[in-house]
């Protein structure tokens, strides 16, 4: 079943004022879920270097405004630093704890695949951290995102042993031309 997306969200580029929203989000993420692997909180300057380190090279950086609260952000960066693999990008979406499951995430994930779709980025890759996480890996598989692996005990966080979940999902043509040869 497909969530209707929120009517009051409106999608816009992440600015540098909305760091202070963004680290509250984020830090809740930190404190109260597996979702990533950090054990503290990031401080406001940690998060603003983050953000810029996306933004300066041209990623994608989205939050999702609903009643002038930031209610969620994503974005995509590099998979790696390697040049192979300067047409892959990775996600990241977090939901402020009171806007989960009014499809906020489906908005600004969906607006990311497309920015990064005209970029002309050829693959996603989504690394879900925590395989109970059924909310996100439902919102990456409605969006076309598949399976691709595994990686057992990589992650420890909460006093066990945790497997990420790979996923990933083509943007545009894809593997099939060449780069800049259409």
């Amino acid at each position: 079943m497909m969530i209707n997306p929120s009517p009051a969200a409106v999608l816009r580029p992440c600015l540098a004022s909305d760091i202070d929203a963004i680290t509250a989000i984020y830090s809740h993420g930190v404190l109260n879920s597996l979702s990533n692997y950090e054990y503290v909180p990031p401080t406001t300057e940690a998060m603003l270097q983050r953000y810029q380190a996306i933004v300066q090279p041209g990623y994608p950086y989205l939050v999702a405004e609903v009643s002038s609260t930031i209610a969620g952000f994503a974005y995509a960066g590099p998979y790696r630093t390697r040049p192979g693999y300067r047409y892959t990008v990775e996600d990241s979406v977090y939901i402020h704890p009171e806007y989960t499951g009014r499809g906020i995430g489906h908005q600004l994930l969906s607006a990311v695949i497309d920015e990064c779709t005209h970029l002309g980025f050829r693959q996603m890759v989504a690394i879900i951290g925590d395989p109970d996480n059924t909310a996100s890996l439902k919102l990456h598989t409605r969006l076309g995102f598949a399976h691709v692996g595994r990686l057992p005990g990589v992650g420890w966080k909460g006093e066990h042993w945790l497997d990420s979940i790979l996923m990933q999902r083509p943007l545009g043509s894809a593997d099939s031309d060449v780069p800049g040869r259409s």
